[in-house]
């Protein structure tokens, strides 16, 4: 019976001496330790923060999943997720013709002379530098559909341009058709954007510096003389006109109303010449011989005025011998 029990002990401390904790080795437990935190910041990893104006585009395993807006958000770690982030509201710049080689308050400029000449539909050549001012609008195409957003947006605007400077006269590209040609490029690079898929808005195009070839400048300097003496002698003569004009219309407003005035005038005398004719027609009509008489003394009173005159009645030769002429001469007189 001892026997067996001393056996059994035996089997006992055979076992204990095989298990796992008798084998522990000091080192063990470090590397359980550094393997959980080398996990942990693997999985930390996928913290991430987006800024006020980015947003955030997450992608698992190279494809789009979500848009997350600002502020800190986790993903998981790389290379199951990652983040792609983009400004949506700043306001981003292409220039063509030139570029900034020291910004304010001191700028400097340096002129690209391939991008800035431009040929004109009269066939002649002209320097235009442009500005075109945009923005994203939507975040998923512009980052996934275009490589070089600076690029794309670069060639289309210039390739526009010079496509609205060629339906353009020299003249008009340098003087009045300014505005028209930077409000259709605008509108045609938007349209050539839209097309591509890019996701951008343009915000603004601006044509900075419009002018002749350096080689033709003095000479397109006395064309633009002549232009504005032209202009100056229209403008004298349109002050001029605004000032004989008025005088003009007065004189012949007070003209008409002249003649006016005498046409009523002359209308009113006919007519009292004609009523006064009628009456004269009813005496008349009454009395011809009356009539006939009194009209032939008024008559011979308007043509004779200041005269002494002797009416006698017709046939009235023998009655002229009898009468005193002297003595009715010298009557008259003192009347």
């Amino acid at each position: 019976m001892s026997r067996f029990i001393d056996r059994l002990l035996e089997g006992r401390r055979e076992r204990d001496d095989d298990s796992p904790r008798a084998n522990w080795q000091p080192g063990s437990w470090i590397a359980w330790v550094a393997i959980a935190a080398v996990i942990a910041i693997y999985l930390l990893t996928g913290i991430y923060t987006v800024g006020p104006s980015d947003v955030g585009l997450v992608k698992r395993f190279g494809r789009y999943v979500a848009t997350v807006s600002p502020g800190m958000h986790y993903h998981l770690p790389s290379p199951i997720e990652s983040v792609v982030t983009v400004n949506i509201l700043g306001v981003r710049k292409e220039e063509i013709g030139f570029r900034t080689v020291s910004p304010s308050p001191n700028p400097r400029y340096q002129t690209v002379e391939t991008e800035a000449l431009m040929l004109t539909g009269d066939g002649n050549i002209t320097h235009v530098e442009m500005v075109v001012q945009y923005r994203v609008k939507d975040a998923q195409k512009f980052a996934f559909n275009l490589i070089d957003s600076h690029v794309i947006v670069k060639q289309s605007a210039e390739a526009v341009l010079r496509e609205q400077v060629a339906t353009k006269t020299l003249d008009e590209t340098l003087t009045e058709e300014r505005d028209v040609i930077a409000a259709n490029t605008m509108a045609s690079l938007q349209a050539l954007l839209n097309k591509y898929e890019s996701g951008i808005v343009i915000s603004n195009v601006q044509l900075q510096d419009v002018k002749p070839p350096k080689e033709v400048v003095s000479a397109f300097d006395d064309v633009n003389s002549a232009r504005q003496d032209k202009q100056k002698l229209i403008n004298e003569a349109d002050k001029y006109s605004m000032d004989i004009l008025p005088r003009a219309r007065g004189q012949a407003q007070q003209i008409g109303n002249q003649a006016e005035a005498y046409k009523q005038e002359r209308i009113k005398r006919a007519e009292g010449d004609t009523s006064r004719f009628l009456e004269v027609l009813k005496k008349y009509e009454l009395g011809p011989e009356v009539t006939r008489t009194r009209m032939y003394i008024e008559t011979m009173e308007t043509i004779l005025p200041g005269m002494t005159k002797i009416i006698l009645p017709q046939g009235g030769e023998g009655v002229l011998k009898l009468l005193d002429l002297n003595q009715l001469l010298k009557k008259g007189a003192t009347q």
